[in-house]
């Protein structure tokens, strides 16, 4: 009877390995079965030692009982009925049989041992298994049930609002789709009609005959000129007194020195007295000293009569020389230094290779300034950033060291319009240096 209830509660397979004098694994195998060792990773036991075989079944089982597989070259101790025996003493005593390419020790719940296997010794006992645990129940006043909620409040309200969403939705999807009626011309705002409808050009004012031309206005002016007994001004002498009776003649006299109107005409003098000796041969016009000014003279010659700008000359029978509008030009030199680039996304050449193209713009901001003030020059360094879009935000000065803030402004103003070829992820924050100085 007691026999009978021991092998109705059998015991579990408990294996560990040694390896030199440490212990690298200890376990109890839940299931009753063959248990194999090696270095294939389907093994039950992997052991990844160059001296081991891929695979070996160590312990085989068959009719609900272990045994242990050994070969004649493993060595290996066990203990059977109290008995401590070797491997070889359990061959000899005829204990183990042939099998397969070694021999098959039957095995006890009772018995236990060791079997070195290359460089690992395998340890073996049969432990009674642990105790199972308990499934953990709820007492019955705690229980519940999908019919039984925990909290019948919080049930009743979630009922409520899945129903008035339900009845919602159906209501929404029971309605008919209202047509979309198309807006007339009439109907649209006027900046849609404006953007849809592109305003035609109006046709060029077409040339009569009668219409008068440049040409004919030249000639009546040619024949008006012959008529008094003057002579018609050609070429540039007639665009000379054009110009001269536009600006006045002050302003010719009033210009200083240097290569203008004043030296063309006066012949490099630019005082009074050199104005005096320069119109003596011009007829009606005269000269304001310092000494007829305090006599209470007239300021100006007071004979003669006036002379048309035509037929003003100097003493020396030349004509009057005037500079042309525009002479007196203003070089300016301009440096673009490396951009500061805080992002990947933007090639730092490419930016300069687009600003490059635009260089002219920024140079005219400073020309602009520096023909009011010829030494004017330093350097202006302009942050701003790159958007998504390409565009440019934040635009800042971050030094100007010129001290004109006209330019800074100018600059700003320029650089606002650009459009970059870079659709970075993010805004990426750039500062451009710019170096001003005149061109020697």
């Amino acid at each position: 009877m007691a026999h009978t209830q021991t092998a109705a509660v059998h015991k579990l397979l408990r294996v560990a390995l040694i390896q030199g004098a440490k212990i690298t694994e200890d376990r109890t195998l839940p299931r009753r079965g063959a248990v194999s060792i090696g270095q294939n990773p389907t093994n039950t036991i992997v052991v990844p030692v160059s001296n081991l075989p891929a695979t070996f079944t160590i312990f085989e089982y068959a009719g609900d009982a272990y045994g242990l597989h050994f070969t004649s070259t493993m060595e290996g101790r066990v203990t059977i009925d109290g008995v401590d025996m070797a491997l070889a003493d359990a061959v000899a005593r005829k204990l183990a049989q042939p099998h397969r390419d070694g021999y098959l020790l039957p095995l006890a719940e009772t018995t236990r041992g060791r079997v070195v296997l290359g460089e690992v010794s395998v340890l073996f006992q049969f432990v009674a298994p642990p105790p199972a645990t308990p499934k953990v129940e709820l007492p019955p006043g705690v229980r519940t049930s999908a019919f039984r909620p925990s909290d019948p409040f919080f049930f009743k309200v979630l009922s409520a609002s899945l129903l008035v969403h339900l009845s919602c939705a159906t209501f929404i999807s029971a309605q008919p789709i209202p047509e979309q009626r198309e807006l007339e011309l009439d109907e649209l705002p006027d900046r849609f009609v404006k953007a849809m409808m592109p305003q035609e050009k109006p046709p060029p004012p077409k040339v009569t005959d009668d219409a008068p031309t440049q040409d004919n206005k030249k000639a009546e002016k040619t024949e008006v000129a012959e008529k008094k007994g003057e002579k018609a001004p050609t070429g540039d002498k007639a665009a000379m007194q054009q110009k001269v009776a536009k600006s006045g003649l002050l302003k010719i006299i009033g210009a200083s020195g240097g290569a203008g109107a004043f030296e063309d005409v006066l012949g490099g003098s630019n005082g009074v007295g050199d104005v005096a000796s320069a119109l003596s041969g011009a007829s009606g016009v005269g000269v304001a000293t310092a000494d007829a000014l305090a006599a209470g003279g007239p300021r100006g010659g007071t004979s003669g009569s006036a002379a048309g700008i035509g037929d003003l000359g100097t003493s020396g029978g030349g004509d009057v020389k005037l500079a042309e509008k525009g002479a007196a030009t203003v070089k300016a030199s301009m440096q673009m230094q490396a951009p500061e680039v805080e992002s990947s996304d933007v090639d730092r050449e490419k930016l300069a290779a687009y600003v490059r193209a635009r260089k002219g713009a920024i140079q005219q901001c400073y020309e602009k300034e520096l023909k009011r003030n010829p030494s004017l020059k330093g350097k202006v360094v302009v942050r701003f950033s790159i958007t998504t879009q390409g565009r440019t935000s934040d635009i800042d000065i971050e030094e100007n060291s010129t001290g004109n803030e006209a330019v800074a402004s100018c600059i700003k103003t320029t650089i606002r319009g650009w459009v970059f070829p870079f659709k970075p992820e993010s805004e990426v924050p750039v500062a451009y240096p710019f170096v001003f100085a005149p061109a020697s």
